[in-house]
């Protein structure tokens, strides 16, 4: 199986910045897609920002500018570095990626545990 383990969440104050990473472990064969999606309270999940291994991004309006997206394909990993943070960004932010665990097997979308993003003064 394949997991994703997430790490740089936090409490910061607006316009503050934070950096998460999720790195992906176990049986992988190939990672399309790597990115980050968050979850408000009484709101649905939403995409913030995607990567696909060739390097083509994209991110939600609410978050360009400020957010970027970058990924090391040696490592398994993707980076969201967060900038100029709002209280609005407050959220549980999950990893996800798109995995093929052999080259027989159909790509399967795995997610991160999730981690708490908090902007507040």
């Amino acid at each position: 199986q394949v997991q994703l383990v997430e790490s740089g969440g936090g409490l910061v104050q607006p316009g503050g910045s934070l950096r998460l990473s999720c790195a992906a472990s176990g049986s992988i064969f190939s990672i399309y897609v790597m990115g980050w999606y968050r979850q408000a309270p009484g709101k649905q999940r939403e995409l913030v920002a995607r990567i696909t291994s060739g390097g083509i991004a994209n991110s939600a309006d609410s978050v360009k500018g400020r957010f970027t997206i970058s990924r090391d394909n040696a490592k398994n990993t993707v980076y969201l570095q967060m900038n100029s943070l709002k209280p609005e960004d407050t959220a549980v932010y999950y990893c996800n990626a798109v995995v093929r665990i052999t080259i027989a097997t159909s790509p399967t979308n795995y997610w991160g545990q999730g981690t708490q993003v908090t902007v507040s003064s």
